[in-house]
């Protein structure tokens, strides 16, 4: 396969009201875009068409290696089971044999730098490690194409400065290809190989930049603040404001 990610003219209408309209977005395999874009622009949208939760109206949208795993902003772990019943979940639906999903638990932990974690609840862990562990689950699905709806909105900064560092890590680690949704300009910058604007109604590409800032890139960056910077420019032209 060529690409890991491919949407040719994906476009998505309910009830009549069009929310993506001539979507072109084309993933390498490995490779890491941020798509950044103002409130109802579509971008939540996309990753729901692209990790098949919504099939486009128009269009086609091809994942090879079948369904994505998907992260959202809120961990959504289950609260009666442990940090480890969490990831073995995914595995038992992945069709791993039980006997396999401890040891596969447990390196997934030690993955996310967790690896006393197993047997803690979710109310007994801080937001940042709850983070952690659905990352943790989100790859038990075994998928090499990672989507990624804000999943640090609602972290502290000094948390998600430090999983941003994880992240990157992981992804490097583990070959992903990852497609992360956010509001957060400079996280965008510093994340992604390339970073997508959306904008309109409905919901559509405008622009793209390649980000060729060595990693790993620290939040007070010069490179980093001044293409975020550029990027922001772009964003507040395309909302009116």
């Amino acid at each position: 396969m060529t690409f890991a990610v491919s949407l040719s003219g994906a476009g998505l209408a309910v009830d009549g009201h069009s929310i993506l309209r001539d979507v072109e977005l084309h993933l390498a395999p490995g490779e890491f875009v941020c798509v950044v874009g103002g409130s109802g622009c579509g971008k939540s949208s996309l990753l729901n068409v692209v990790s098949g939760l919504d099939a486009p109206t128009a269009g086609r949208v091809r994942v090879p290696g079948g369904r994505p795993a998907l992260m959202f902003q809120e961990h959504a772990l289950f609260p009666w089971l442990t940090a480890g019943g969490n990831i073995e979940f995914a595995l038992g639906l992945r069709g791993v044999p039980r006997p396999e999903w401890r040891a596969e638990a447990e390196e997934l932990l030690r993955l996310v730098r967790l690896p006393d974690a197993y047997g803690r609840r979710v109310h007994e862990m801080s937001g940042g490690m709850r983070q952690r562990v659905a990352l943790a689950r989100a790859l038990a699905q075994g998928s090499d194409v990672l989507l990624m709806d804000e999943p640090f909105a609602a972290l502290d900064a000094i948390t998600r400065d430090v999983l941003h560092e994880e992240l990157t890590r992981v992804w490097g680690e583990r070959k992903l290809t990852v497609l992360f949704v956010t509001h957060n300009v400079r996280e965008a910058v510093r994340l992604g190989q390339r970073v997508v604007l959306m904008a309109g109604s409905p919901g559509r590409i405008v622009r793209a930049w390649d980000v060729g800032i060595p990693y790993p890139r620290p939040a007070d960056d010069a490179e980093v603040s001044a293409l975020a910077g550029e990027i922001t420019r772009r964003l507040r032209e395309e909302i009116g404001e």
